[in-house]
């Protein structure tokens, strides 16, 4: 072997060595998160803007329901330092499982299919559907049902929310979905007339609807439910599969402070009732 083969052979020899101990130490590293944060790393926690579930308000502060809980629990838990990460939604869990971030607080529903890619807290929140529409309701919608049965409703879902999975089962076609990255964009859609609703939780149109400068949009919340599967939901916070001492430990600090006098004014800062607590027995 040439002197110059054996230098190449050997630089490729160190690389594979180096990216193998890299490799490694980030499992290694992702199978504790709790004892990294705790010895002072911060645990970096992912957000997508979705009021009230997770906002940023006028001074740059990252709040809403889901990040003042994880506040919480950090401080039960003796996690001093946090570093808020801003994700769109629909990479959230990407972000997660990649090594990005290390918890998502963002208001996700909890899915079959999502249990099979991230490990979920114990629900925080039950949301019911909800849609924004047009101020006057022009189209005259009030389920779900309505919606996808018109050919006549153009649609706006939020990239990666379970909304845009049901119209996609439905076969609405592509001319009639509008996929937004957040619900900001998908409230200046249904405003500009780009989308005749908005299909998102009815805590988010519900805060979409009281924002809006114009007065141009308007909530529309079913008396009851339309029968829209996987609409009527827990939100959590979500984790790697790996990291169970975490998600226990979060748990256990969730277990002391839902439902409590804190946790209910908490609530009701964000436009929630004790009736959106989960139950007891929410999986």
């Amino acid at each position: 072997m040439s002197r110059r083969a054996l230098i190449l052979a050997s630089l490729a020899a160190v690389l594979g060595f180096l990216l193998l101990a890299g490799l490694a130490w980030r499992l290694l590293g992702e199978a504790d998160t709790l004892a990294r944060v705790l010895d002072g790393s911060p645990l970096r926690i992912g957000y997508a803007v979705e009021a009230p579930y997770a906002l940023v308000d006028r001074t740059g502060h990252v709040t809403g329901e889901a990040p003042e809980i994880a506040r919480r629990v950090c401080e039960t838990l003796g996690i001093a330092q946090l570093e808020w990460r801003q994700v769109e939604f629909g990479h959230l869990i990407e972000a997660l499982r990649t090594g990005e971030i290390d918890v998502i607080a963002a208001g996700l529903y909890v899915t079959p299919e999502r249990a099979r890619q991230v490990r979920f807290s114990r629900p925080t929140l039950r949301v019911d559907p909800g849609l924004l529409v047009a101020r006057g309701n022009p189209k005259a919608l009030s389920t779900y049902r309505d919606v996808l049965a018109r050919s006549d409703v153009r649609v706006a879902v939020l990239a990666g929310a379970v909304e845009e999975s049901l119209v996609h089962r439905a076969g609405l076609p592509d001319h009639r979905v509008r996929v937004v990255p957040d619900a900001s964009t998908g409230r200046q859609a249904v405003a500009a007339g780009l989308a005749d609703v908005l299909l998102l939780s009815r805590p988010t149109v519900r805060w979409l609807a009281h924002q809006a400068v114009l007065d141009d949009t308007e909530a529309v919340t079913p008396a009851t439910p339309d029968g829209a599967e996987g609409l009527h939901a827990t939100t959590a916070f979500a984790f790697r599969q790996s990291d169970g001492r975490l998600a226990r430990a979060w748990d256990a600090a969730l277990a002391d402070y839902l439902g409590g006098t804190e946790h209910l004014a908490l609530l009701r800062r964000f436009g929630l009732g004790p009736e959106s607590l989960p139950p007891r027995d929410a999986p």
